[in-house]
This record gives C-alpha cells, structure tokens and sequence, in this order.
C-alpha cells in the first residue's frame, strides 16, 4: 500500500488471489513450494498497485480483469526492483500457473 486508496484494490487483490491460493494448497506441493508462490504473489500485487498508480483509469476496471491483464502464458510483468533473474523466473513461473488458472476457471 502506497496510500489509503490503495486499501480497496489491495483487498480486491486478495479476494483474486484466494481461490488459487486454496487449489495450491490442495495440490501436495512442499511447504517451500507453497511460500515461493505466496511471496510471488505479494509481489505481482505491489506491481500492480504500481500499475494503478502510473494508469489511475485502470482503477475503473473490475479488479479481476486488471489482474488477468497483467499476465500471460509467458509469466507476468517485470518486477520493478528485481534482484535477480532466479526471482523474475520464479515469479513468471507463479504467474503463468496463476494465468492457467484464471483462464481456466473463467471459461476463457
């Protein structure tokens, strides 16, 4: 959150991440494995945060579709303050798992 208009989106945000988040839990993955895509998934909410700062119309979409937006079936966006190309891997690799899911469960 940058600031306090930032509280409804990130919350929306959240309600997105949810039913992804509780099919990972249900897919056996390790404890570790469940992290990455947790912290993955922080991060894809801070860029697009960012997103609705640089693009404030994109605070008029339904937040659902901001999120499919910001992904495909390469990954998702760079990450602003990357360290590393392992990170930017990882995240892509969450985020084409988290586009799968949306598409597949969206009947797109």
């Amino acid at each position: 959150m940058v600031e306090a208009r930032d509280l409804l989106p990130g919350q929306q945000l959240v309600e997105c991440f949810k039913p992804f988040l509780r099919q990972l839990l249900s897919s056996n993955l390790t404890g570790k494995t469940l992290r990455k895509h947790r912290d993955n998934l922080w991060l894809l909410g801070g860029e697009i945060i960012s997103d609705l700062h640089e693009s404030p119309r994109l605070r008029k979409r339904p937040m659902a579709q901001v999120v499919f937006a910001a992904l495909d079936e390469e990954g998702g966006p760079l990450i602003s303050n990357s360290t590393s190309e392992k990170q930017q891997l990882s995240f892509d690799a969450t985020c084409r798992k988290l586009h799968r899911f949306l598409k597949d469960n969206s009947g797109g």
